[in-house]
């Protein structure tokens, strides 16, 4: 199906591995350009020459810095103009799992954590909409998680933080819809990925959550960054064209509430 992205821009936080790796791949399958971000240098490097040696380098340019930081936002904003003149599509995909579990939790542990998994994306949210707003069209899609939506077994700042994202896009669409633009979430469950949390919790435990997989999952798997990716882009095409302020899930069937 062609989705109609074509020259299309994306900007995509987060995206020299793991799922928003996957992201770029897609747009730049659609024929879109995308600007790629990261904080590690050398992971952007090999995201780039990776994805370079498959689509060629018109159509991909990159960004090194930490957006959750409102003036690297800028900065990276600025840029994505400078190279392809334009941005249609923003992606954010910001956070980590990484948090204290239980509730004896301290205040300095709840800020870190609300500030790598909600704040950051909120930031970038504020720079990415007054860009979209000027030209009256453009979409963005937050990257949540199950675990925003039910009590699962995640840390539970990084669950309220992700349940902040849910919530906040689908106010966020109702306040831009007017304009031409979409907000969308995607809700991942499990995905594993090389250099991912499953892959570490794996080597830590591997009988264990090989048998959580089994009896958490109907589809008793893994999901994988391209089964995000595929969900996102298809969120910023024309092909949704009357879908915003939704949270669209991809987990295999793991969360069990009506929505």
């Amino acid at each position: 199906m062609d989705l109609g992205l074509k020259d299309s821009v994306a900007f995509i936080s987060g995206s020299s591995r793991g799922i928003g790796f996957s992201i770029a791949k897609s747009f730049l399958q659609e024929d879109a350009k995308v600007m790629l971000s990261g904080r590690t240098l050398t992971d952007l490097d090999t995201a780039v020459s990776t994805l370079s040696k498959q689509f060629g380098k018109k159509n991909i340019a990159a960004f090194q810095g930490d957006l959750r930081n409102q003036e690297d936002i800028s900065e990276a904003f600025e840029k994505t103009l400078k190279i392809f003149g334009k941005i249609d599509s923003v992606v954010a995909n910001i956070g980590s799992g990484t948090a204290r579990s239980g509730w004896e939790i301290t205040r300095e542990e709840w800020d870190a954590a609300f500030e790598q998994n909600l704040m950051g994306s909120m930031t970038l949210a504020k720079v990415a909409l007054s860009h979209l707003t000027k030209n009256d069209s453009g979409s963005l899609t937050f990257i949540s998680s199950i675990a925003g939506l039910e009590a699962l077994d995640a840390p539970l700042p990084y669950g309220i933080a992700k349940a902040g994202i849910i919530s906040a896009g689908k106010s966020l669409a109702r306040l831009v819809a007017e304009k031409g633009i979409r907000v969308n979430t995607v809700a991942p469950g499990n995905i594993f990925f090389p250099g991912g949390t499953w892959e570490k919790k794996l080597g830590e435990k591997k009988e264990f959550f090989e048998k959580y997989i089994q009896t958490e999952v109907p589809m008793k798997r893994f999901g994988t960054p391209e089964e995000i990716a595929n969900v996102v882009v298809f969120l910023a095409s024309s092909r949704a064209s009357f879908i915003t302020g939704t949270c669209i899930v991809v987990d295999g069937g793991q969360t069990r509430a009506f929505f």
